[in-house]
Order: structure tokens, then C-alpha cells, then sequence
């Protein structure tokens, strides 16, 4: 991986982090980059991009705090989505509904176009993206 690309994915995992961009513009300049897909273990505190040729970059970030919901509530893990999709919860707010959701981590598939959203036993939700 090049300088260049693993600055745009600092920057863009920085900005998302902070709030300050939303789920459309990450998918954006992630696409930009080059970046097939990303997964991000809220157990563990980090995100890893992966890129067609094999390179990965893997950032970390604060664990939660409040913990992790131990039930997997699709429901609530839905509204959540649909409020990052819809621009009206960035990703800070995010990570706090979905975890407090039980959701544990997820895998965004950028060239398949959905995520893939993980609970503590293995319970699955898959989110395509909107169009």
C-alpha cells in the first residue's frame, strides 16, 4: 500500500471517528482509495481496510465504555442504521446504539455493497446498501 492510500484511509478513519462525516462520504473516498472492504471488532478497539492486492491498514480506536448489550436487537441495531443512512446519527452516536444493540462488530463489503452486522452468538444482520 502506498503512502497516499493509507493517508486517505487515516483520514477518513479520523474524520468518521470524530464525527464529522457521514456513512455516504466514508463509502465514498474508501471507494476512492481503492478499498474493497472494511471490518471494525468493537471488542478489540479496531478497524482493518483490506484492498484487492492483499495489503491491509488496521487503526485503533477507544473500546466502549458502556459495554457491549448482551442481547442482539435487530430492531434497534436497524434504527440505528437507518439514522446513519439517513445522515441524522454520525458515527460516534453509532457505535454507541449499535453496541448498546449487542451488535459486537461488523463487515462492510464496499465492492458487494451491504454490511454484514455481528452479535455475541453468532447472530448475523445484513444490510444492503440503499440506492
Amino acid at each position: 500500500m502506498n503512502e497516499s492510500t493509507r493517508a486517505t484511509l487515516q483520514s477518513t478513519f479520523d474524520a468518521s471517528n470524530q464525527g464529522s462525516i457521514h456513512f455516504g462520504q466514508v463509502i465514498g473516498q474508501l471507494m476512492g482509495a481503492g478499498v474493497e472492504s472494511y471490518h471494525v471488532d468493537y471488542r478489540s478497539g479496531r478497524t482493518t481496510y483490506y484492498l484487492p492486492d492483499g495489503s491491509t491498514a488496521d487503526f485503533g480506536f477507544e473500546r466502549p465504555q458502556h459495554g457491549i448489550g448482551d442481547a442482539f436487537d435487530a430492531n434497534a441495531l436497524r434504527a440505528a442504521i437507518l439514522g446513519a443512512q439517513q445522515g441524522r446519527v454520525m458515527y460516534p452516536e453509532f457505535k454507541k446504539l449499535s453496541q448498546q444493540a449487542g451488535c459486537v462488530g461488523y463487515t462492510v463489503w464496499i465492492s458487494g455493497r451491504h454490511v454484514t452486522y455481528l452479535g455475541r452468538r453468532g447472530e448475523a444482520h445484513v444490510e444492503r446498501f440503499p440506492d
